[in-house]
């Protein structure tokens, strides 16, 4: 049997996802499963909730195996898929999303689902077939395996060891994403617009970084560079495709390094960038860095850089990355 978690972000998509409480509620008293709300009360909540629930199942399940073990080894498949199953829907955006994958990591009878009340929702729309608005079709919904990218080193004066579900953005990308944050507080700003908004005034800036970025095959980028993104999925910044190869169940992670270009060449590159068409450009292709890659390593020329990880700003020194194939099971709910 399945047991249902909600975990809902109060603070996502400026409490839209506060809205979803009563159709959970409704939906899942109809469908009659197992099911609770969890609304988180900071950052971080989500994470130490869905672990916690991970670790009981994992006791339970032990428990139960040591009773009888060799009727558990004769039935170890069947029984783990009927009494271990959980599954966790990240109510809010990617941010969330990372917090309940980063939880339910290392449990392989944890699902997770995503129900999109953030601003930017872009690891779901790396599956365009599914209805991730419709709760019947999610709790329906069918789980496969996707990739992770593991990354290790100094974020915010301590060492972390975590993953990334859907992108790492430094450079560009990422003071965009953090002027965004601050945008987004003002009135009338939708979070499109305070992305279009916060993207020309850092063009006004053409702020990037100053890196060493170390790749497996040996090459070495060393100095200013406009943005680089290390990504398991397609999209950033609310439906920006710049990463537009990247498959997030294929064993790698897609690098796209942008070196530090004039203001005139990135207005023309900015329109081809956002629709995911800029890699067919022969003209960029001295412009533009991009690989599939299984290891990096990236750090700053300078004490620190500024990190994005699926969306949260961080302060980082040196991060190594790597890939986790097939790391973590994610529900697409059905297309109609």
């Amino acid at each position: 049997m399945t047991r249902h978690f909600f975990l809902v972000n109060p603070a996502a998509g400026q409490g839209k996802a506060l809205d979803l409480i009563p159709d959970i509620h409704a939906v899942c008293q109809v469908a009659g499963i197992d099911y609770e709300v969890h609304e988180t009360t900071a950052p971080g909540d989500a994470e130490r909730f869905v672990r916690s629930c991970c670790e009981k199942q994992a006791a339970v399940d032990g428990a139960t195996a040591s009773a009888d073990r060799q009727a558990a080894r004769a039935t170890a498949s069947a029984d783990r898929q009927a009494a271990s199953s959980l599954r966790f829907y990240a109510c809010g955006g990617d941010g969330t999303l990372n917090e309940v994958v980063n939880g339910a990591a290392g449990y392989d009878f944890a699902e997770i689902g995503c129900i999109p009340a953030g601003t930017g929702n872009d690891f779901i729309r790396n599956f365009p077939e599914g209805r991730f608005d419709d709760l019947i079709a999610q709790i329906r919904g069918q789980a496969s395996l996707c990739d992770l990218i593991r990354y290790e080193g100094i974020c915010d004066d301590a060492y972390v060891s975590r993953y990334c579900v859907n992108m790492f953005n430094i450079g560009f990308d990422s003071n965009v994403v953090d002027l965004t944050a601050r945008m987004k507080k003002l009135p009338l700003m939708s979070g499109s617009l305070a992305y279009l908004a916060s993207v020309f005034a850092m063009l006004a800036e053409k702020k990037g970084a100053d890196l060493r970025v170390e790749y497996g095959d040996g090459f070495v980028h060393d100095g200013k560079l406009l943005l680089i993104a290390v990504a398991n999925g397609c999209f950033c910044g609310g439906g920006v495709k710049g990463i537009p190869r990247a498959v997030t169940d294929d064993g790698r992670f897609d690098v796209s390094l942008v070196r530090n270009i004039p203001r005139h060449t990135f207005v023309r590159l900015f329109p081809k960038y956002m629709k995911g068409t800029h890699l067919s450009d022969r003209r960029l292709s001295d412009v533009i860095r991009y690989t599939r890659e299984t290891s990096l390593h990236i750090s700053p020329n300078r004490k620190t850089m500024k990190l994005c990880v699926d969306g949260e700003i961080t302060k980082a020194g040196a991060v190594r990355f790597t890939i986790a194939p097939k790391a973590f099971r994610f529900v697409v709910p059905g297309s109609k």
